[in-house]
């Protein structure tokens, strides 16, 4: 079975929930976690922080809204993504950690081998923490066309009306159309045409997205044809112990580059994407 997501929002957290969450991350069954906005102990913090720390199929982490609310999880949450490897976003909006706990968080950001989405805004920042946070940019402040297509992925992995996307002349390459391939073999959309001509992208695998597409039409003019009145969902996932939909995370590598998001107007695109 494929990792899948746990999504809770603006509740408070049983004993029992905090254990499943992190049962599910001891056993790699998740790929998305989102507490955002929610209320638990510091020893069931303390619990989730140790549990992330080991886990391998973590991709995205949303604790929003005061979740990290003290120097004690601050340095929790620090020691988990010093031994972490896996994720790839993180968001942290509208946490009270001004300069001194980024300062604390900065060496664990810093080295962490995935990680190429933060949000920081609404942090209470400062100065000094503004200049930790240059130190986490690339010094030209490119960002490749392979990434920027990793996170329009995840917005079109959550869109049930989008069916024709031109990616023509872009700048990807096949780091980019395996990502794509993965969302559209793994999960399902209103996707029916992706162009992709003009990059740097082997016929291989543009004809296996092609392929794929065109099984999903096939597919559903069949299931048309039969009189299901169920709506048919290539690569549905079964379902998760959550409180929400499924949601599908982007791949990415190290040498991705990081995107900080530091806005002061609400949660970023790809946090509200999950909901």
């Amino acid at each position: 079975m494929l990792p899948s997501s746990i999504q809770i929002s603006g509740e408070p957290l049983s004993g029992a929930e905090v254990r499943d969450i992190c049962r599910g991350l001891r056993d790699n069954a998740v790929r998305l976690l989102s507490l955002r906005g929610c209320r638990l102990c510091d020893r069931d913090f303390g619990r989730i922080c140790r549990a992330l720390a080991g886990a391998t199929s973590l991709a995205q982490l949303n604790l929003n809204l005061g979740v990290v609310s003290s120097p004690s999880r601050i340095k929790q949450l620090a020691e988990a993504l010093r031994t972490n490897r896996s994720i790839q976003s993180l968001f942290l909006h509208g946490s009270p950690l001004t300069d001194a706990g980024l300062a604390l968080l900065n060496p664990a950001l810093a080295l962490h081998p995935a990680l190429v989405a933060l949000d920081l805004g609404d942090c209470m920042l400062g100065d000094e923490a503004i200049n930790l946070i240059c130190g986490l940019l690339p010094p030209d402040g490119a960002k490749s066309g392979d990434h920027v297509a990793g996170m329009l992925a995840v917005a079109v992995a959550s869109s049930r009306t989008l069916e024709v996307l031109d990616l023509e002349g872009t700048g990807l390459t096949n780091q980019s159309a395996q990502t794509l391939l993965d969302m559209v073999e793994n999960y399902p959309t209103a996707l029916r045409s992706l162009v992709l001509a003009e990059n740097s992208i082997s016929p291989e695998l543009q004809q296996q997205i092609c392929d794929l597409l065109s099984e999903g039409e096939e597919e559903e003019e069949v299931a048309g044809g039969a009189g299901d009145t169920q709506e048919w969902e290539r690569g549905r996932e079964p379902a998760a112990h959550q409180r929400g939909s499924s949601s599908w995370m982007c791949p990415s590598d190290p040498s991705s580059q990081m995107v900080l998001m530091t806005s002061g107007l609400g949660d970023s695109l790809l946090a509200e994407t999950e909901m």
